[in-house]
């Protein structure tokens, strides 16, 4: 994979460098939110939990790994910073969404995306540094989502109090990502019961077995929110729900192959942009662009699930996988020094102004699986 050297030089040269140098506050001991294009840290009236637990995790992987000296200290503080600050950070159980500047509750929702990353990131933290605390955390999280986000129908409300009607996809692929990985940490029977749970509700409610394709939005009933043809559909969520999917297989599930393999060619077929090669950012499950800008994101999940369709014997997955690195590159110019621009136009213009720090999550994501599989070629 010819793309994977200069990948993962990057990563340990200037990518991890930055978000832990000028992306960590430390008077705060919290991770920024953004950088501006100068790597400058940009003050916003709120800090998510989303990106904290997503930092958090990324930079144990990366400490396990041996890329990043000194990101071990950095997890434990931060980690603690952020228990303290947003679990029960209105008296109540569950995590809050955001706090001020100051440290105070600034949205006391309890969303289950950001509850989702927090236990990926208590399993990834376990795993480096052995602290039994964050399973006992990570269990009582658990438990605050079946009481907090309770739902019918299957799965979990998207956020309590709820802002609107809308069933999501995108938290519960989340939250199977964060039960698996708690799984291969714990190897308990409960953690990967939950992983089946979601897997069921993915094959039952969110798939179409007309297009093969993965919906987004639904109905409280988990009836596709649109009529068909015109449900919105990520060709990158195709992509990472077929890692996911894989990784399910990894640790001793069974998805049909035919499911899998047709999520991997609805996002290849309807997702790639003929003109430039990249990946639209939406179409619907009747193939029709509906997003034609480019984000860095699905391209990272393209890595990893051609990765993944490597690993399945899938012939022309190497190489499709080493295109899609060398296009995610192509968002980290050498001018960032280790930075993005998140998302553009046909033209490579960029359509934001900063560098979300959120997004270090899906491009070490790439590279850690890439590496993973291919690391001993890098070089070649």
């Amino acid at each position: 994979m010819k793309s994977l050297a200069y990948a993962k030089a990057w990563a340990i040269e200037s990518a991890l460098p930055l978000w832990a140098g000028a992306g960590f506050d430390e008077k705060r001991g919290l991770f920024h939110e953004r950088l501006d294009f100068e790597r400058r840290p940009i003050a916003l009236p709120a800090s998510r939990l989303m990106v904290q637990a997503r930092q958090i995790a990324t930079f144990s992987r990366a400490s396990l790994k041996g890329w990043h000296k000194g990101a071990d200290e950095a997890v434990v503080t931060c980690l603690a910073n952020v228990e303290r600050l947003y679990h029960r950070g209105d008296g109540h159980p569950g995590w809050i969404f955001s706090i001020d500047a100051d440290g105070r509750p600034a949205s006391r929702v309890r969303d289950l995306y950001a509850h989702a990353f927090i236990l990926y990131a208590l399993a990834w933290s376990h795993r480096l540094t052995g602290d039994p605390h964050a399973i006992r955390l990570a269990d009582e999280t658990l438990a605050e989502i079946d009481v907090v986000l309770a739902a019918p129908h299957g799965g979990f409300l998207d956020a309590a109090p709820s802002i609107d009607p809308t069933r999501r996809q995108n938290p519960h692929m989340h939250l199977l990502e964060a039960v698996l990985a708690l799984y291969e940490t714990t190897g308990r029977a409960r953690d990967f019961a939950r992983a089946e749970a979601l897997v069921t509700l993915a094959l039952e409610r969110l798939i179409d077995p007309e297009s093969g394709a993965l919906l987004e939005d639904f109905l409280s009933d988990w009836k596709p929110l649109q009529p068909r043809g015109e449900n919105r559909v990520e060709p990158g969520h195709q992509f990472e729900w077929y890692w996911l999917f894989g990784e399910y297989r990894r640790l001793g599930g069974v998805v049909s192959e035919s499911v899998t393999d047709a999520l991997l060619m609805f996002g290849i077929d309807n997702g790639l942009d003929q003109a430039t090669g990249l990946i639209v950012d939406a179409v619907t499950d009747s193939g029709s662009v509906l997003i034609p800008s480019f984000r860095s994101w699905p391209h990272a999940e393209g890595v990893k699930a051609l990765v993944t369709a490597t690993a399945a014997g899938h012939p022309g997955a190497a190489q499709m996988a080493d295109h899609l690195m060398a296009s995610l590159l192509t968002f980290a110019p050498d001018s960032l020094e280790g930075g993005w621009m998140d998302r553009i136009d046909a033209d490579g213009t960029p359509l934001v102004d900063h560098m979300p720090a959120s997004t270090l999550y899906h491009m070490m994501g790439a590279i850690f699986e890439a590496d993973q599989a291919f690391g001993s070629d890098a070089a070649e």
